[in-house]
């Protein structure tokens, strides 16, 4: 009898597997659709806001209600099982930015809705996507670079200023000095928690704190790049940080070579901490890879620190470097891709598409890879001017100094 109901069993069990077995492609299937019907409704909302600025309530509201009713109600199903709360989130984003269009608000109120509609997409985006390998890489490798590089720029000064104090016969001063970097170390700490707060409660919508962010870090990472390879000799190293020791001798003072300290390393830490907010901006969904990449740079630096001021050893610096300062001068092309991008959904900057596929978006997002004419532009005019720069560095300028070196022969 036992046997019998299990055979009679055999067959129901059958139609349950089978039934079961397209669920995880028809899930697959869902999240494809969901990301494509993600970019429809950025597009249609974009195109919702143009009519509204031409005086066209009535097609904008259309538009409007075609970007949530037509494209991301396909969004919410896969979307549900996921983050039901981002669901709610978006639908009352979008439903402001409808009812503020048919009620005739403001145009500044239309753009600052439609601004939050576009970083609801972005965070619903970021959500369905799969990471995969690149994006976590390209997170560490950032991350690894910025510390690593700044890190090694501060024990080399650290270095020479001692090294300048033994030639100076100014052994007394290196407690201060030494309490110098100390409180470096401590207010780069104060700093990375106030610059955190500061951008938490800035009064300044999301996509123009990113762009002001990461504006702000592509200079900053310019100057330090081009001001550290102009100083890749290790006697322009020496004499620059020699002339600053000799001052702080010449003062004689506690004070003075507390500063010193201070100074060398606040300099980096200040840079440190820009450099990583403005990562974090754009770095949403891979805190685990950044948190890697420093905490494997911290750990290299501290072998370097050991081998350079403890063992006196003679490491080859020239190559880390470059290759630090390169990494940084490629960060700096992905935050200004970002930047652009961000002014262009606060519709601060006009934008052009550019018919090619879109990276999936936490590659985007680090790279700042986004096909738009004005973003790409941006980006390849650094590029080249890193290449003018590099070319000048390390093959024009060395060739008129040994011209004039043989003239001067001669």
């Amino acid at each position: 009898m036992s046997a019998r109901r299990t055979l009679a069993l055999l067959p129901v069990l059958a139609a349950l597997l089978a039934l079961a077995a397209p669920a995880p492609a028809s899930a697959e299937n869902a999240l494809q659709r969901g990301r494509a019907e993600i970019d429809q409704a950025r597009v249609l909302v974009g195109r919702a806001l143009d009519a509204y600025k031409t005086g066209d309530r009535e097609r904008a509201y259309r538009l409007a209600r075609s970007a949530y009713l037509d494209h991301f109600e396909f969004v919410e199903i896969p979307l549900r099982l996921r983050n039901p709360n981002l669901v709610l989130d978006n639908e009352f984003k979008f439903a402001e930015l409808r009812n503020d269009m048919r009620d005739g608000k403001s145009l500044s109120t239309v753009r600052s809705d439609t601004a939050v509609v576009r970083a609801g997409l972005l965070d619903v985006d970021r959500e369905l996507a799969r990471k995969g390998l690149a994006a976590p890489a390209v997170a560490f490798g950032f991350s690894f670079a910025i510390l690593f590089r700044e890190g090694v720029e501060a024990v080399l000064l650290i270095a020479v200023l001692l090294g300048s104090l033994a030639a100076g016969s100014a052994h007394g001063y290196k407690r201060p000095l030494g309490l110098g970097v100390l409180a470096a170390v401590g207010a780069t700490a104060v700093t990375f928690l106030i610059a955190t707060l500061v951008i938490d409660i800035a009064p300044l919508s999301r996509e123009l704190l990113e762009a002001i962010t990461a504006l702000l870090a592509v200079v900053v990472l310019i100057g330090v790049s081009f001001w550290l390879i102009s100083r890749l000799e290790h006697r322009r190293r020496m004499e620059f940080m020699r002339a600053r020791v000799a001052a702080a001798i010449a003062a004689g003072t506690t004070a003075a070579f507390f500063g010193l300290g201070f100074t060398a390393v606040y300099r980096e830490g200040f840079e440190t901490v820009l450099f990583y907010q403005a990562l974090a901006l754009f770095a949403q969904g891979l805190e685990l890879w950044v948190v890697l990449g420093a905490v494997t740079a911290a750990i290299a630096l501290g072998g370097v620190g050991y081998a350079i001021l403890k063992l006196g050893r003679r490491l080859p610096l020239k190559p880390m470097l470059v290759g630090g300062a390169s990494v940084l001068l490629l960060l700096s092309v992905a935050f200004a891709g970002n930047a652009v991008r961000s002014l262009q959904s606060a519709d601060l900057l006009a934008a052009h598409p550019v018919s090619w596929p879109r990276l999936p978006v936490f590659l985007a997002e680090l790279t700042g890879l986004h096909p738009t004419v004005q973003g790409l532009f941006v980006q390849g005019l650094l590029l080249a001017v890193f290449v003018a720069g590099a070319l000048w560095v390390f093959a024009l300028q060395p060739a008129r100094r040994r011209r004039r070196l043989e003239a001067t022969a001669a």
